[in-house]
């Protein structure tokens, strides 16, 4: 679970439900810095269990770079509505399209981001139509299906969510954790975050978590597909990852004949591990590929 410091938007931000021919979907969008020369735009997708609050360390440093950068949550996650019970409704296809409505709202092809699940599904989204996206980054996200260790903590989530309720599973997962999980500081250093915490994870919809960790179990590697796109490609990961071993994100690089960068000190949330790190990847990455580069 990817642990924001905060769930506040950054200065200058502002939180507001994007309106799309597939529905509303709630975003986090943060404009250029004044003064900066614009230099496009990014949509922010993040991975399972998370949300747009994920993102909140990197709008400011990318909007020093001249980058607007919007973070949405995806359809059942946290503040986007989405059927509660009506798993069908989160096939990738189904989301993947939810990505391009996005992008069509938001008025011209952004440069595309998605964390881990994001990632899948920012690739999926690709594939039905890359025109929609100036370029792709797929941030600790890899090839094909998790690993086995991650696929069995997804099993063990689906057999709780299928004889739980929300609350009941958030407070099993809280019992589990380490001391040293169960609180994360502010960045006002004020006390921690673990309600906010609890209000996304008893916003976002079981039948949501249920679908897509089905397919994070289950997804075929698409790299070849993917690699015959006319797009830049970027793959970012933490320097340590369980979830798809760093050897499988540097092939896939690879493969893509894509940017390859490591963040040193990150894990599998480089977003929120080390900020400043990773917006300065990505801002070097989308300046170039703007570039021709």
């Amino acid at each position: 679970m990817s642990r924001p410091a905060t769930f506040v938007p950054p200065p200058g931000a502002r939180a507001y439900s994007l309106r799309t021919a597939r529905g509303e979907f709630a975003v986090v969008d943060a404009p250029a810095a004044d003064g900066v020369e614009p230099r496009g735009v990014a949509l922010l997708v993040p991975g399972f269990t998370g949300s747009k609050e994920d993102f909140n360390p990197l709008h400011v440093p990318l909007a020093e770079r001249g980058y607007r950068t919007v973070a949405v949550d995806g359809r059942g996650q946290f503040e986007s509505d989405g059927p509660k019970q009506d798993e069908s409704a989160y096939a990738q296809e189904e989301l993947a399209r939810d990505l391009l409505a996005q992008t069509e709202a938001l008025g011209e092809p952004v440069h595309l981001l998605g964390h881990s699940l994001g990632g899948q599904i920012s690739r999926a989204a690709t594939l039905i139509d890359h025109t929609s996206f100036r370029s792709l980054t797929l941030m600790a996200s890899g090839p094909a299906q998790i690993s086995p260790s991650q696929q069995q903590r997804v099993k063990l989530l689906q057999d709780a969510l299928a004889v739980m309720s929300m609350a009941e599973v958030w407070e099993a997962i809280r019992a589990m954790e380490a001391p040293e999980e169960t609180a994360t500081a502010r960045l006002d250093g004020g006390l921690d975050n673990r309600e906010d915490l609890r209000r996304r994870w008893l916003h976002t919809k079981p039948a949501q978590l249920v679908a897509t960790g089905r397919q994070l179990c289950s997804e075929p590697d698409r790299v070849a597909e993917l690699a015959a796109v006319p797009l830049p490609f970027h793959v970012l990961s933490g320097a340590l990852d369980d979830t798809w071993p760093l050897a499988l994100l540097d092939e896939m690089a690879v493969r893509l004949k894509a940017r390859r960068t490591v963040v040193e000190g990150a894990e599998h949330s480089p977003n929120t591990d080390r900020p400043l790190a990773t917006a300065r990847a990505l801002a070097d990455f989308w300046d170039r590929a703007a570039e021709g580069r």
